[in-house]
């Protein structure tokens, strides 16, 4: 690919003039303003200065031993030491050829794949999914997928809530006022009213609450019948969830809820102990991060007064269990960003008590919340949590009228199985497509637009370019513009520009991967949209004479791949025809 032909030739010119200078450092991205280049490096800015030099001068330098001549115009020095790219039409032609013969798809494997442990999803047994978990969710399948996409391992955890005081209260309502017929109609329903029920009386009737305490003792005993209870609530919510990720095309490598870790938890605290990393506090086993600036205000508990272990405890226990059974390079924790602080004090607690795992990157990979469109939590009419299966439900039948409006004449399974792709896809890329670390308003009417930034209109864009190769000739398949002889060529700037977009698709999805940040990709497939509707409006394709006519097949190909991978990166599947 041309940007990284530039960055080593880049990194030769400059080895000339600073021999000692980090190879890696040196690196290439495209530029921010289109009108000065389509490529820019600033890595020459703090080269020079680490070592008391002018950047300009240095940049100076470096030009006078760069030759790029083959692929782009002469680099441009500007501002503080930066250098510009401008590409030739015929290099970026070359590159789209490589792309159409299957050579790559203008990406490449990282270049030291690591083992990435992506945590994220976690629900609570015996508690419907609900609009909360699906940040969590989608977010992180669609890192998985990225991670995987540049040649990582990936390993999927969802760290199921399946162990707590919650459960005390749940045996006394399953053994006490259970529906047998709700429990069969909806499991996770059933449940759910057993818990506000018993937790409601657990407030004001205290023999209830001892009962609820008796229960969770036994459970935490090992009694045969409040196991197979336990377990029994375990599997009913993993059906449960696993119709949902099902809908969702989200899979995971392992589910180990936090039961699985409890063996451990008596030696964590121990070792923290003997290590003098915790100590007793008002009859509890505090770790204090005195010497932490921020962290220093809140200490955190791994053993409480009754001793109990808590949340900081288990995801010690996990942690440490992740390093020693995968050998990770990365673990990666999806959740909201009201868990910060907690990760905070988990990830330093444990480098103090596994220092040798400093080469280890933990990263808390977290999310703002979803919001109506009053610019409040967002919930149901009712006032209630939305459940995540109603939620994709009323995407998919909104979807539906949208489909049926559009084709009534197409079959009605036909109907259903398009609706399900849009509905699903539109709240997936609603969801990816914000910074994740802010708010964002759901909205209906906005993610199902057939216009704009949307799921929808994306599915769109690859189902009309589809459209073009049904009207050829023939029933070509749809990598038979790749196995043209006719060189491709880029001769008017919409072509130029659709083509330099395409380019860029493998750096984008680095860059997702390195910062964590789907809405990169969003943008990329948007603007990619957009810069083919130029293209084929200004540029004839079935009615052009040869060679341009397969040129130009060979472009709305290359960007109809390139779609469908993007957005297959994002989890959405696309459309033939919409």
């Amino acid at each position: 690919m041309l940007h990284l032909l530039l960055e080593d030739r880049l990194r030769q010119a400059v080895l000339t003039r600073v021999p000692d200078a980090d190879p890696a450092s040196i690196r290439i991205r495209p530029c921010p303003d289109p009108r000065f280049g389509d490529y820019q490096t600033s890595a020459l800015i703090g080269l020079a200065k680490s070592r008391g030099g002018n950047p300009r001068t240095l940049a100076q330098e470096v030009l006078g031993s760069l030759n790029v001549s083959d692929v782009a115009a002469p680099p441009e020095l500007a501002g503080a030491g930066f250098i510009n790219f401008r590409v030739r039409p015929e290099a970026v032609a070359r590159v789209l050829d490589e792309a159409a013969h299957g050579v790559h798809l203008f990406s490449r494997p990282a270049e030291t794949p690591v083992t990435v442990v992506l945590d994220f999803s976690s629900p609570n047994v015996a508690k419907p999914m609900h609009v909360g978990h699906i940040r969590s969710t989608i977010l992180g399948d669609c890192l998985a997928r990225v991670l995987r996409r540049l040649g990582h391992r990936v390993v999927t955890d969802n760290h199921l809530g399946d162990w707590g005081t919650q459960f005390g209260k749940l045996l006394v309502g399953w053994k006490t006022q259970l529906d047998s017929a709700a429990l069969a109609r909806d499991p996770i329903g059933e449940m759910e009213r057993l818990y506000k029920l018993i937790n409601a009386a657990c407030d004001s009737d205290p023999a209830t609450l001892e009962a609820a305490r008796l229960e969770l003792v036994k459970l935490q005993a090992g009694d045969p019948e409040n196991l197979a209870l336990w377990r029994q609530m375990i599997a009913l919510s993993q059906k449960e969830f696993g119709a949902i990720y099902s809908r969702l095309a989200v899979r995971f490598d392992h589910t180990l809820g936090e039961s699985f870790y409890n063996p451990q938890l008596q030696n964590v605290v121990r070792e923290l102990v003997e290590r003098g990393i915790a100590r007793e506090s008002d009859g509890a086993l505090v770790v204090f991060f005195e010497d932490h600036p921020e962290l220093a205000p809140h200490p955190a508990i791994v053993r409480k007064k009754d001793g109990a272990a808590n949340y900081t405890t288990t995801d010690l226990a996990t942690l440490a269990y992740r390093i020693e059974t995968w050998h990770p390079g990365l673990i990666v924790y999806v959740t909201d960003g009201r868990q910060q602080l907690h990760f905070r004090q988990v990830f330093e607690a444990f480098r103090r008590w596994h220092p040798d795992s400093r080469a280890v990157q933990l990263a808390h990979v977290w999310f703002g919340s979803i919001l109506g469109e009053d610019g409040k939590p967002f919930k149901a009419r009712s006032g209630d949590v939305v459940r995540l299966a109603d939620l994709l439900d009323e995407a998919e039948e909104r979807a539906l009228r949208i489909v049926i409006e559009k084709n009534p004449d197409l079959a009605q399974a036909e109907q259903r199985a398009i609706a399900r792709r849009v509905g699903i896809g539109a709240v997936k890329y609603a969801d990816l497509l914000p910074n994740r670390q802010t708010d964002y308003i759901f909205s209906w009417d906005k993610m199902l637009a057939l216009n704009g930034n949307t799921a929808p209109y994306l599915q769109y864009a690859y189902a009309r370019i589809r459209s073009i190769f049904r009207k050829l000739p023939g029933t070509p398949g749809s990598d038979s513009p790749g196995h043209t002889s006719v060189p491709l060529a880029l001769a008017v700037p919409e072509e130029v520009r659709l083509g330099k977009h395409l380019l860029n698709f493998g750096l984008v999805i680095e860059t997702v991967a390195a910062e964590f940040r789907p809405n990169y990709l969003c943008n990329y497939l948007y603007d990619l949209a957009g810069h083919f509707t130029a293209f084929y409006e200004h540029c004839p394709v079935l009615k052009a004479p040869e060679p341009e006519r397969s040129s130009r097949l060979t472009l709305c190909d290359l960007t109809a791949r390139v779609l469908e991978q993007g957005l297959g990166l994002l989890g959405i599947e696309v459309i033939d025809r919409m």
